[in-house]
């Protein structure tokens, strides 16, 4: 099913991915090597590694897609090079569905009502300190991206191991990196906000740099 008032940010099909929540999302599964997950995904090149966290050096993103300036997937291991977190670009990204719902590059407002109306048994909706809506028992996290027409649904997934308190950008496994830029709309912003905002310098500010 696709939510009135999600869409396509390009014009290209996308490749269609079903989430298994904690476990895997398309091709991609949880507790992938590095290798593993290449070659889950030959269509696409490696487009850079970078270090995702400014407090653990360990955590290794990598940045996948048909070219560097069209990004389609962000890969992220943990310490012991495994796959624990994916992210999907809402505008070049595979469409990754839950139940039949479409995650990416849809309408924030819609998709914020659909996590709402499911089951009790699929867990509650929480929040973290910026604003992202999520269900830690599904290891999922909606997140936005800017696009050409507004902003547009980024969901970040996480696997089973990780799923605890994933929605909170404070004490969450997700990286730091994923959280930065524009932070969930609010209707009492009269503009979308954006995380670290103007004027403000962060904690790792001089040790790190986020990688986009």
């Amino acid at each position: 099913m696709t939510l009135p008032g999600s869409q396509e940010a390009t014009t290209r099909a996308r490749p269609v991915w079903v989430l298994t929540p904690l476990e895997s999302a398309g091709p991609l599964q949880f507790g992938m090597s590095m290798g593993e997950a290449a070659m889950a995904l030959p269509k696409t090149s490696e487009l850079r590694r970078f270090q995702a966290e400014p407090y653990f050096p360990e955590v290794v993103g990598m940045q996948l897609g048909l070219s560097p300036a069209e990004p389609t997937v962000y890969e992220y291991f943990d310490g012991s090079g495994r796959l624990f977190c994916i992210a999907i670009d809402a505008v070049r990204g595979p469409q990754v569905t839950l139940d039949g719902v479409e995650l990416v590059g849809g309408s924030p407002a819609e998709l914020e009502e659909w996590l709402f109306d499911l089951p009790d048994s699929m867990g509650g909706v929480s929040y973290g300190p910026r604003g992202n809506p999520g269900i830690n028992d599904l290891g999922l996290v909606l997140r936005v991206q800017n696009a050409a027409n507004g902003l547009l649904t980024r969901p970040v997934l996480v696997g089973r191991d990780y799923a605890d308190r994933c929605t909170d950008d404070w004490e969450g496994a997700i990286p730091e990196c994923e959280w930065l830029g524009h932070v969930w709309p609010h209707p009492s912003f009269p503009q979308d906000p954006i995380w670290p905002p103007a004027g403000y310098t962060p904690t790792w500010a001089g040790r790190w740099s986020p990688p986009f």
